[in-house]
């Protein structure tokens, strides 16, 4: 009961995505049912120790789970119990007082800057639905760097080619504005019309299948995904992302306030944007190391 309230609140209360509820229902779920030995019907969340929770975490560690995915589960029980002691009356957390060892993030895989050029630079059939569409989405997730799931929930009243802005709706249902130029408005203004010329919407949608329904994430991935595949684009990722973290980097190197890129990337911390600055640094010494007469010159030599 506790468990299930707790996914009602995370889901209706935070507003968190579906996958994050999701991920928590999983993780909380594997825990419980390890504890009652496959009788969550018994489960007490007042009788676990500290004890209990490193008992899990040696378990999970035997089954050679990865760092991330441990903490990931640990986390989970520690917002589980904060809820608790907020709502329920509970006097403690047994999982806050589990160390958790840092992981170092990742640094975002990009496509370089001329590889994105001659992607989007590449010609297509104009009179033709889907690869007028399909283009379209590469070229709004890179001008733009939104998300996946705000392009296909993009509304058709939220794009406004003569203001060049579109209204976009993010994480946990956050509003922002983000502008955009002259060819992302000609490619969206020649979509609208080939869409509205050939397909009966069925919904408010601005992308839309050639049924009049929305996209799904699966048709997104793949659109993104075997277009970079085709090109040949030298990235270990092809996904939508690697377009939202190709602007930020791109921005970045070309100048940009990173407070205003934490803006028009939806961020709520300055800190997560900071990571594409490690990025353009790593540039920056690459090129100083190429480019250099001095740079690589050895003592003696």
């Amino acid at each position: 009961m506790y468990v299930d309230d707790f996914l009602k609140y995370i889901r209706c209360e935070l507003n968190l995505s579906v996958h994050t509820v999701l991920s928590y229902q999983i993780d909380l779920t594997q825990w419980v049912n390890r504890a009652t030995n496959g009788h969550p019907e018994d489960f007490d969340p007042e009788s676990v120790t500290i004890s209990d929770i490193r008992t899990w975490i040696a378990h999970l560690a035997k089954l050679k789970l990865s760092a991330r995915t441990i903490r990931r589960k640990t986390q989970a029980i520690r917002s589980f119990y904060k809820y608790l002691m907020r709502y329920h009356g509970f006097k403690s957390n047994p999982a806050e007082e589990v160390s958790l060892s840092k992981i170092d993030k990742p640094l975002p895989v990009y496509i370089p800057q001329d590889e994105t050029n001659a992607l989007l630079d590449f010609d297509y059939d104009h009179s033709d639905f889907k690869e007028t569409r399909n283009h379209l989405i590469l070229l709004m997730l890179y001008s733009t760097g939104m998300r996946r799931d705000e392009l296909i929930t993009l509304e058709d009243k939220n794009v406004d080619t003569v203001k060049g802005e579109l209204k976009v709706s993010g994480k946990r249902n956050k509003e922002r504005i983000i502008p955009f130029g002259k060819e992302l408005a000609q490619h969206i203004n020649e979509y609208v019309a080939l869409r509205n010329k050939e397909i009966t919407p069925e919904c408010t949608k601005f992308f839309l299948r050639k049924n009049g329904k929305e996209l799904y994430p699966k048709l997104v991935y793949n659109v993104v995904h075997n277009t970079l595949t085709e090109a040949n684009v030298h990235s270990a990722r092809r996904s939508p992302h690697v377009l939202r973290h190709s602007f930020a980097t791109d921005m970045l190197n070309n100048g940009a306030d990173l407070t205003a890129v934490q803006h028009l990337l939806g961020h709520q911390s300055l800190a997560t944007t900071q990571v594409y600055t490690h990025i353009t640094y790593r540039e920056l010494q690459k090129n100083y190391q190429l480019a250099h007469p001095r740079a690589s010159k050895r003592k003696g030599g």
